[in-house]
C-alpha cells in the first residue's frame, strides 16, 4: 500500500479518462516548458498524442488526484506500459512519463507516484521497473538515482540525448 504524504488532501489513483486529456496537457506544458531552453526543442511529453495514447491498449495512463470526484484537482499523472526484458529474460514496468503539477511539487507526490508504478510492476509480475529522462534535466537524473535506480546507458533516440535507468524490485 503506497502511503500518503502527511498533512495532504485524500489522494487517488486512477485510470485516466478522455476527460483528464486537457488536464493532462496544460500540467505537462507547465511542468516541461522549463526544458525547452536546455534541449532546444520540446521535450518528448510535451509533443505526445495523449488522445491516442488512451486508446493504446498497450499503455496505461494514471491521473492522481486530490479527492476521488473533483476532476479539477489533478496533481499529477504517470504513464506506464510493461515490456520484455531480453537481456534479463524477464518483464519490467517502463515508466514512460511521470508529472506532477507545478503548483503541486515538493509534497511527495512524485514519489507517491512512483510507489504506485512499483505496486503494479508487482502486481503484473515485473522484477523491475525502467525509465529514462533527458540529459539536460538533470534535476531528474539525481532524482531517479535518490530513489534507487541504477544507469543503464545513455543514447541519442528520437532527437533526444536520453539517460536509461533500471531499478531491481526485490
Amino acid at each position: 500500500m503506497t502511503a500518503i504524504p502527511d498533512s495532504q488532501p485524500t489522494l487517488s489513483i486512477r485510470p485516466a479518462t478522455a476527460a483528464d486529456i486537457p488536464s493532462i496537457k496544460s500540467m505537462i506544458h507547465a511542468a516541461y516548458s522549463k526544458y525547452i531552453p536546455r534541449i532546444g526543442r520540446p521535450p518528448a511529453p510535451m509533443l505526445t498524442d495523449y488522445d491516442a495514447l488512451l486508446a493504446d491498449a498497450t499503455q496505461q495512463l494514471y491521473v492522481l488526484r486530490a479527492s476521488p470526484d473533483n476532476a479539477s484537482a489533478i496533481l499529477g499523472s504517470i504513464q506506464l506500459s510493461t515490456e520484455a526484458d531480453t537481456t534479463m529474460s524477464a518483464a519490467a514496468l517502463k515508466i514512460n512519463s511521470l508529472v506532477v503539477d507545478p503548483s503541486a511539487q515538493g509534497r511527495g507526490y512524485g514519489r507517491f507516484l512512483m510507489e504506485f508504478a512499483e505496486g503494479v510492476a508487482r502486481s503484473q509480475g515485473c522484477n523491475a521497473m525502467t525509465l529514462f529522462t533527458n540529459v539536460m534535466m538533470w534535476e531528474n537524473v539525481a532524482l531517479y538515482v535518490k530513489l534507487g535506480f541504477v544507469e543503464t546507458g545513455r543514447r541519442v533516440e528520437d532527437g533526444y540525448e536520453r539517460v536509461y535507468f533500471r531499478r531491481e524490485l526485490g
